[in-house]
């Protein structure tokens, strides 16, 4: 058994940022996977000659986003600013790969 005399309030505190680092983590990971997925689309999208931009589909995954956001009781507007950001920084790189 532990002799650790910490402050139960800080071990607390200090297992909790843990926490957040390990989700950072995943959430960057997560990032990564969408980025390669979105350039695989984009690689795709090239071979067939498709634009680089497809509203329909922009609009699907920010509905996607709300639904999810308000599924999981976490503000839309953050929620959707997020997949905004992601969306154009996948739109500007397959711009700059053509």
């Amino acid at each position: 058994m532990s002799t650790d005399t910490s402050d139960p309030e800080e071990m607390s505190l200090d297992e909790l940022r843990r926490e957040i680092e390990d989700i950072d983590q995943e959430i960057v990971e997560l990032i990564a996977r969408r980025t390669y997925v979105a350039d695989t689309v984009a690689q795709v999208k090239e071979k067939r000659d498709l634009p680089t931009t497809d509203e329909s589909q922009e609009a699907r995954v920010m509905d996607r986003a709300g639904e999810n956001a308000e599924q999981f009781d976490v503000d839309v507007n953050l929620v959707k600013a997020i997949f905004r950001l992601l969306i154009e920084l996948n739109k500007a790189e397959q711009r700059e790969s053509r």
